[in-house]
């Protein structure tokens, strides 16, 4: 590899995804083609946090003319009413995550899954944006189910993570199926280990059948007839027809200004609303003299977290069925928060009555001619469900629809639910400058928020953004993770705030970016997953 500065780069979670999609770069490949090569690699080697049967969103950029947001959220099967769960409510969890239910019926087995999108998106982009061949994309991730992975520490974290305030617990996730079962689990019935082998030869077929046909044969072929057959014989929600009748959303992206740069995100039902809510009203505050996880600077930006999330909660939801206000993402509105704010009010959030986990991944790639794309893709908490034969793992989206009727969030036929991934691109004189996004459930936007102020107000390089101590407010208690030290938030506890310490070095989203000055990239794997940047001299 040549010595010189890199002309293109990929940032994900995994090593091999990155190996991946830094391959497609120096075999001419364009960014779109490494990312979603990466993509479904990820799907392979992390693959309750994405995969074929998820969801997300990406944004594309391109300095010749293209820029675009491709939206792929879960969307409730047809069959499902609005009230189908009404007598199962038991709560809601803590940072808003969704509802618990009385026997988990929205979080694990077949009634948990939405109509899946990642696939479509995957094969849309290529098709409308890529430069090679659609089996040649897939190539990485067949070979590598073929081979199967070994486990890594942030792999085996989340598997014996245990439950999620009233969720499953995660090795009744691994264990929901017959596949997962002879992946996941040694012999003795314990969960395989870090450095255990995975092998799951029904995924590489699949896979291979995918990479000889497209997504029509997840949508309209043989993988659909398998897929409308399993969900009969047990109860899901999900039919051949919802399949048929999936489709992505490609719109302009959602624009935000804040402090001279230009800011391009997702639409709702994705989480951009929140990021420019936030920005617009940390606008008003002098950030960089306040100083950097100072004791006011938490202070100022957890309300301001605050004040989103509680929009989100009760206004934002998707816009073909939810009429979402346009004041959301107007400055006049934020400058009325910041005054609150300043003024020493504390934002209300309000719940039913339990976190997110943080079951996502995340890929970001700029190329050599400048094209960047971002994209973040899930399973949400992942149902469990493995088709026999299929080898994916199915989505768990049902979990975050409000079972009670008339709400943003509510159960209707067709509907997407409310994300918080928020693929962004920060443009300054006209170029991308940020090129990011993150895992990590409603912490998403928090530490994508955090880590654009590093590098915005505090000039920080990609490496330091996303690797500095990060904190949160979802609801009205502020959560930190334990390098923020306890002299800093003593005075917030002082004053009546709920401070709740995580006992993880790392948290609070896990983002992954680009930050691009000139012709000079560097690249930030958040340094809690088992991530990696690798630059590209092509």
């Amino acid at each position: 590899m040549s010595n010189k500065s890199p002309n293109a780069m990929i940032v994900t979670a995994q090593p091999e995804a990155s190996e991946a999609g830094a391959r497609v770069l120096m075999r001419g490949g364009n960014a779109v083609d490494a990312a979603m090569a990466a993509a479904l690699v990820q799907g392979v080697v992390d693959p309750q946090m994405c995969g074929v049967a998820g969801f997300g969103s990406m944004q594309i950029y391109d300095p010749k003319g293209t820029h675009t947001c491709i939206d792929f959220h879960g969307k409730t099967p047809l069959s499902a009413t609005p009230d189908m769960w009404l007598d199962l409510l038991m709560g809601e969890t803590r940072d808003g995550f969704g509802f618990v239910l009385k026997g988990n019926v929205n979080d694990i087995g077949y009634q948990a899954v939405t109509t899946p999108g990642s696939l479509l998106a995957y094969f849309e982009a290529v098709r409308d944006f890529g430069s090679w061949d659609w089996s040649d994309i897939c190539e990485p991730a067949v070979t590598q189910a073929a081979a199967g992975f070994y486990v890594r520490p942030h792999v085996h974290h989340w598997w014996t993570s245990g439950a999620n305030l009233g969720r499953a617990e995660v090795t009744e996730r691994l264990g929901f199926s017959k596949t997962g079962r002879a992946a996941y689990f040694r012999a003795d019935g314990s969960v395989k280990r870090i450095g255990d082998h995975v092998a799951n030869p029904d995924l590489a077929r699949s896979l291979a059948m995918i990479a000889r046909d497209g997504a029509d044969v997840f949508y309209r072929g043989e993988i659909a007839d398998k897929i409308d057959s399993d969900m009969r014989k047990n109860g899901g929600l999900i039919r051949r027809a919802d399949l048929e009748a999936y489709h992505t959303t490609k719109v302009d992206p959602l624009r935000g200004s804040y402090r001279g740069f230009d800011i391009a995100t997702n639409h709702p039902p994705g989480g951009g609303i929140m990021l420019v809510e936030m920005l617009n009203i940390l606008e008003n505050f002098d950030l960089s003299a306040i100083g950097h996880n100072s004791t006011e600077y938490i202070r100022i930006v957890a309300e301001a977290m605050k004040a989103a999330t509680a929009d989100k909660d009760t206004r934002v939801g998707d816009p073909s069925f939810v009429n979402i206000p346009n004041y959301l993402i107007e400055k006049v509105y934020a400058a009325e928060i910041a005054d609150r704010i300043r003024s020493g009010e504390r934002m209300l959030v309000t719940r039913l009555g339990q976190p997110e986990p943080k079951d996502t991944t995340h890929v970001v790639v700029v190329d050599k001619a400048g094209m960047c794309v971002t994209m973040t893709h899930s399973l949400g908490m992942p149902s469990g469900v493995i088709s026999d034969g299929l080898g994916f793992m199915y989505n768990g989206c049902m979990a975050v629809f409000d079972p009670r009727p008339g709400r943003a969030g509510s159960i209707a036929p067709g509907k997407s639910r409310f994300s918080s991934v928020v693929p962004t691109i920060a443009f300054r004189d006209g170029a991308p400058h940020i090129v990011l996004g993150a895992p990590g459930g409603t912490q998403i936007v928090m530490g994508v928020l955090q880590a654009m102020l590093n590098v915005m107000d505090f000039n920080m390089s990609m490496v330091e953004a996303v690797s500095a101590p990060r904190f949160s407010a979802t609801s009205n208690a502020i959560d930190i993770t334990n390098r923020i030290p306890g002299y800093v938030v003593e005075p917030l506890q002082a004053n009546g705030y709920q401070i709740i310490r995580s006992a993880e070095t790392f948290g609070i989203g896990a983002v992954h970016g680009i930050r691009i000055d000139g012709k000079t990239l560097s690249g930030g794997a958040d340094p809690g997953h088992d991530g990696v940047s690798l630059g590209i001299n092509i």
